[in-house]
């Protein structure tokens, strides 16, 4: 059996204009459209919403993430 080995960077880049969740390292969570992602993992997510505890927090239009805050990306499936 052979398995292809995914670059996360790769796979990152591919994921523009998808919908996803970053979660930072101080728990907090940012779900929204990744409009761009760059080699650091910097992010720019539109139409975002800010989650603590589960619970939502904050809306806003756009927020830039810095790569090094962040914990995990999770890109969300097609519907």
């Amino acid at each position: 059996m052979s398995q292809t080995i995914k670059k996360p960077l790769n796979t990152l880049q591919k994921a523009v204009n998808r919908s996803v969740s970053v979660r930072l390292k101080n728990d907090l969570e940012y779900k929204g459209k990744m409009v761009n992602a760059d080699p650091y993992m910097n992010v720019i997510l539109t139409d975002a919403e800010e989650f603590s505890a589960g619970t939502i927090s904050a809306n806003f239009g756009k927020v830039v993430i810095r790569g090094n805050n962040v914990l995990f990306i999770q890109i969300q499936k097609d519907l």
